[in-house]
């Protein structure tokens, strides 16, 4: 007797619908049990990446998780979470909190286009392109360039690197129409150019470029990207100090059929959903789960099992789980400089401005692009290209060129970290020549 897979599939989904709508998920937001934290109780019919979904939420609005409690043994989730603003004050705008009830709350119902966001969906806005490759000095810069060749221009785009690979989800648009690029044999031609730039000289790692009309959840885009690139795994010349890595530790709770992950490291905003995320999409369910963010270092328990029912039960599964969440850690910190560049949006501008980088030897480790209402927002965080505190004199030569007002130093040049400091890549814009006056870019007057 043959069976039918899918109609097991569409019971499931329609049992899960039928359990949604009995137990609809209720959201308490509390400013009064804390002094200093807002409280955000979540209640739930339970399912496998719920919790990223509740941390990918608050996360994107840009909240900080001081403490959270986990619970979701059995058929039901529940979580409470102690969040401030970007400023460390308690959460009483009232837009804001309608808004969390909204995004979490029986209105919601974790929607499944919300559940498949880091899928590719239609958009006639832009053009969704994914780029994997090794690191090397002016990979930006080179990418960029070609879009601009090509008549596209980058509307949203970030860029994270790790252990010697990179990878880039980029929003471009057509220079003609302003809208997403449609032309199937121009598609074509866009992936094939920018997988010949990504490929380079290095014949033992590949290359991948993908072009889709699509939205992405950039963010955990980009972790699912460089996990399937498999970062994780050190290369011999590997010289960060065992003592700057995140301090993860992986134990069996034979008792309870569990494993015990604790994480500690540096706090850092987006550290929960960085470890949620990889957790999540290494197939393991967390049960219960310890948040202590409160310090300058940031404490994380989670009791795990794999979505199998069984806890790690291997030394290599350890092993594994150990350096996954090392990397997803890892790939956000920013080493560096931040630059913050604020002007009129037009084709080219990112392409001129990492070359400006390049010609004048600087690497930029981290890049987050943005546009918004014709204005490009974007922030760079750069080093010196031999991986050296940036010399101010040269910050300021570039500034001169750009614009004092356009192009804005968020820290100091004699903070920026020693070399012992940085992770284990530093190169991705990063150049070593000058070849032109800075001038010819057409950024500002001379």
């Amino acid at each position: 007797m043959e069976y039918d897979f899918s109609s097991s599939w569409d019971m499931d989904d329609e049992y899960e619908k039928l359990i949604r709508r009995m137990n609809p998920p209720r959201v308490v937001i509390d400013n009064e049990v804390s002094k200093t934290n807002t409280v955000i109780r979540v209640d739930s019919a339970n399912k496998h990446g719920i919790l990223l979904e509740v941390v990918q939420v608050l996360t994107d609005m840009n909240l900080i998780i001081r403490k959270a409690y986990i619970s979701s043994d059995g058929g039901w989730f529940m979580d409470v979470f102690n969040v401030t603003d970007q400023d460390g004050n308690k959460i009483t705008d009232e837009g804001v909190l309608d808004y969390i009830n909204k995004s979490l709350g029986a209105d919601s119902s974790f929607l499944p286009s919300r559940r498949r966001s880091v899928g590719v969906e239609p958009s006639k806005d832009h053009t969704s392109i994914e780029l994997t490759g090794t690191d090397r000095p002016g990979l930006l810069s080179e990418v960029s360039a070609v879009l601009t060749d090509l008549k596209c221009n980058v509307v949203n785009a970030e860029v994270w690197t790790h252990n010697t690979r990179a990878a880039a989800v980029m929003h471009v648009t057509d220079e003609a129409t302003g809208s997403a690029i449609t032309d199937p044999e121009r598609l074509t031609k866009i992936k094939k150019l920018l997988c010949n730039v990504l490929k380079g000289s290095n014949k033992t790692r590949g290359a991948k470029t993908v072009v889709a009309l699509g939205v992405t959840h950039t963010e955990r885009r980009l972790h699912q990207m460089m996990f399937a690139d498999r970062d994780y795994e050190r290369c011999d010349d590997d010289t960060l100090d065992d003592k700057l890595r995140p301090n993860v530790t992986v134990v069996n709770w034979y008792d309870k059929d569990y494993s015990v992950v604790t994480i500690r490291c540096k706090d850092r905003p987006k550290l929960l959903f960085d470890t949620v995320c990889t957790l999540t999409d290494m197939q393991y369910v967390v049960f219960h789960a310890n948040i202590d963010a409160e310090r300058p270092e940031a404490y994380q328990e989670y009791y795990i099992r794999h979505i199998d029912g069984s806890p790690v039960n291997s030394e290599a599964e350890k092993e594994r789980v150990i350096q996954c969440l090392e990397a997803a850690i890892e790939r956000r910190v920013s080493d560096g400089l931040k630059l913050e560049l604020c002007t009129t949006d037009r084709v080219g501008l990112l392409s001129d401005v990492t070359r400006i980088f390049r010609e004048n030897s600087l690497t930029v480790t981290r890049a987050e692009v943005t546009t918004r209402a014709g204005k490009a927002i974007n922030t760079f965080y750069v080093r010196d290209a031999a991986g050296n505190p940036v010399d101010a004199k040269i910050i300021d030569s570039i500034r001169q060129v750009i614009g004092q007002t356009i192009l804005q130093v968020k820290g100091s040049c004699e903070h920026s970290k020693s070399p012992s400091q940085e992770s284990a890549t530093r190169f991705l814009f990063g150049g070593l020549f000058k070849s032109r006056s800075l001038v010819n870019f057409g950024l500002v007057k001379p």
